[in-house]
């Protein structure tokens, strides 16, 4: 499990930079949806934009990396390879759709357009194979 916390922080860095680049590139802002999910799960309310970014930031940090504990213990469970990378993929992508809207922080993925359901599976499709990649080399 510690290999993978690494390769966790490996793949939400790879991620991040993916989504900056998505951002500029589609001209969108920053999302604080995972901020806002803890937020409800916790109870605690942000005081003002600035602080809701900013613990969006840190719950997109922590999440992600927390991610790599899942890869780890895939890997002790003697998962290896594409099946390793497309169960942690499945688990990712799916693990944040029914979280998301069972809170209702966010609509069911049937109501996504396309286009921002094939820019959440890149997003989550970076931050499964960074991951799984630093984790194959950890595990050297």
């Amino acid at each position: 499990m510690g290999k993978g916390i690494f390769a966790g922080f490996a793949g939400t860095a790879a991620m991040t930079a993916g989504q900056l680049v998505e951002m500029k590139l589609r001209g969108r802002k920053g999302s604080t949806t995972p901020g806002d999910l803890v937020c409800g799960l916790l109870g605690v309310v942000p005081e003002g934009d600035a602080e809701r970014e900013r613990f969006s930031g840190l719950v997109h940090w922590t999440r992600g990396t927390g991610w790599g504990v899942l890869r780890g213990l895939l890997g002790a469970a003697g998962l290896r390879g594409v099946p390793a990378l497309a169960a942690d993929f499945a688990i990712i992508m799916g693990g944040d759709f029914v979280l998301l809207t069972a809170r209702g922080v966010a609509p069911a993925p049937w109501r996504w357009t396309r286009e921002d359901l094939a820019v959440e599976a890149l997003h989550k499709g970076v931050l499964a194979t960074a991951t799984h990649l630093a984790y194959q080399q950890l595990d050297r």
